[in-house]
């Protein structure tokens, strides 16, 4: 089963991404994006719905 999260922007908090990943046995996802508020790419981290 996939787990269903959401991507938040460590710089200003906007949560701009939803995305699904393995439910077991993984760390949490830390991806480099598109910030639409801070418009620029910023770290994304994992933040569980």
């Amino acid at each position: 089963m996939r787990d269903s999260i959401t991507l938040v922007c460590l710089e200003c908090s906007g949560r701009n991404y939803r995305t699904t990943k393995k439910a077991r046995g993984t760390d949490r996802l830390e991806i480099k994006k598109y910030c639409r508020f801070c418009r620029r790419h910023t770290v994304h981290k994992e933040h569980k719905k």
